[in-house]
């Protein structure tokens, strides 16, 4: 992976991470582009890595809801904090979980799968266009429906599939409201993308002679410096705009993806 492809791939995952339109969907489409012949288990480790910067970019936009949240838990009682805490943690258990079990399976897509890419693009698409068309009120995220977004959370590990549209759809069509859907949506892969990193760490994942550091690097900065931007100017987005528009994307992106892989 050469240096450029990584700052190019850091600044789609900057943008598309906060966007429903699957960011390690378009990881692999511009992988794919660039004729990128990485094994699945370098591929996936450059997802991590994008994913992580746009994380910590995450921490910063929210870093007011996470000091309170922090703050809220050493306090050690029954507050809103520690309830939203609990939630987050429950919505964490499927993903964990799939990627605890199946971590050579899901290796295995990160490797220029664009016909998956394409189907789940479209998949995302229908999540979009039906979240769309759901009533919109002013219920909170309960611990049943933070283990269900958890859920689709889960199966978005699959490139392809959005994990904000999947989890943000997921909680419109339960009657969550948009803005506190969009809320949960970004804290809830926080700590999975932390877990994930030092599990990898621990395991000697980022240790090795072809790890191309300093293109994993500058995609890293790439990613977070976008993120940044990206975060604050799509949470008024998707607050405002309809997410029909973003279904349409995903479907038009979907059907060129599955005809480029078939041609």
């Amino acid at each position: 992976m050469g240096i450029l492809e990584a700052i190019i791939l850091g600044i789609v995952q900057g943008l598309t991470e906060f966007l429903p339109v699957s960011s390690s969907g378009h990881l692999e489409i511009v992988k794919a582009i660039f004729g990128n012949e990485d094994v699945g288990e370098l591929s996936m480790m450059t997802t991590v890595v994008l994913h992580f910067a746009t994380a910590l970019s995450t921490l910063v936009v929210f870093r007011k809801d996470v000091a309170e949240i922090l703050k809220g838990l050493f306090q050690f009682k029954k507050n809103d904090e520690l309830m939203f805490s609990l939630k987050i943690i429950l919505s964490m258990i499927p993903a964990a979980f799939v990627g605890f079990f199946f971590e050579d399976v899901i290796d295995s897509f990160f490797n220029s799968q664009i016909l998956l890419v394409g189907f789940m693009l479209l998949i995302t698409g229908l999540i979009l266009f039906l979240a769309d068309k759901a009533k919109n009120t002013n219920k909170d995220v309960s611990f049943k429906n933070a283990f269900i977004i958890g859920i689709a959370q889960a199966i978005a590990i699959l490139p392809g599939v959005s994990r904000s549209g999947a989890t943000i759809g997921t909680s419109v069509l339960l009657g969550i409201d948009r803005e506190k859907s969009a809320r949960f949506s970004f804290l809830m892969v926080v700590p999975l993308i932390f877990g994930k990193i030092a599990k990898d760490l621990l395991d000697g994942g980022f240790s090795g002679e072809n790890i191309p550091f300093l293109s994993l690097s500058l995609g890293f900065v790439a990613a977070f410096v976008t993120g940044l931007i990206a975060c604050t100017w799509m949470i008024s987005i998707v607050k405002k705009s309809k997410l029909s528009y973003f279904s349409i994307y995903c479907f038009i992106v979907g059907t060129i993806a599955i005809v480029w892989s078939v041609v």
